[in-house]
């Protein structure tokens, strides 16, 4: 078992002067501009207390996180479960982290900080769509202290992008007969269709068609 960093660098090399090089305090054009047509990102946060760490998907038409400049991050919430593990956390521990990814991109940007959630109408105004999209409770601001670019070589194993990785209709039940098998289906009621309606309407409310959050 290893317990020190002593006993871990044992096992590896250290890093390369350019792995630590390409850290930076704000994010560069190259990194504004994959953010900007990233569909996709996790954020990962922590409670107080030993609360256990989480992670949470986040997802939007590219542009759907803005930048107010090079350092400040702005990133809508969505309607969800509700469960505001993530909003909680960051009341109790504003510390985060950010991966973004873009689909048939091979590498991920990843964005360490500290947030805090922004209701304020000079905020969340800044949200408003032509499309008349429904306008976010609140925002994420990070204020971005480390950014960096990973190297592709998680991405280029998993193969995630590539057609053939694609796991085959039928692999998985759907999230309602998941959810009817942990749950049971007296608490678990609805069916698939009716479960596909329900986040049909509420991307709809959001200004997203169906088809459309599939692109996402």
């Amino acid at each position: 078992m290893i317990t020190s960093t002593a006993d871990l660098r044992r096992l590896y090399p250290q890093a390369s002067p350019r792995s630590r090089a390409k850290q930076l305090d704000h994010l560069d054009e190259t990194m504004q501009r994959f953010i900007a047509h990233a569909p996709f990102c996790m954020l990962a946060s922590a409670g107080v207390q030993g609360a256990l760490v989480d992670a949470s998907p986040r997802g939007g038409l590219p542009g759907f996180v803005q930048l107010t400049d090079a350092r400040t991050l702005l990133i809508p919430d969505a309607t969800g479960n509700n469960r505001l593990d993530t909003l909680e956390n960051l009341i109790d521990d504003p510390r985060i982290g950010v991966l973004f990814l873009i689909p048939g991109v091979n590498e991920v940007l990843r964005v360490n900080g500290r947030a805090a959630l922004r209701d304020e109408a000079e905020f969340v105004e800044r949200f408003a769509k032509a499309e008349a999209r429904k306008l976010p409770a609140l925002l994420i601001e990070v204020a971005v202290q480390e950014a960096y670019l990973h190297c592709p070589k998680a991405l280029m194993r998993s193969q995630l992008w590539d057609e053939s990785a694609r796991a085959a209709p039928g692999t998985f039940p759907s999230m309602n007969a998941m959810l009817k098998a942990q749950l049971g289906p007296t608490i678990v009621t609805e069916t698939d269709a009716e479960a596909a309606a329900r986040y049909a309407a509420q991307l709809a409310d959001e200004g997203l068609s169906v088809a459309t959050a599939q692109q996402d």
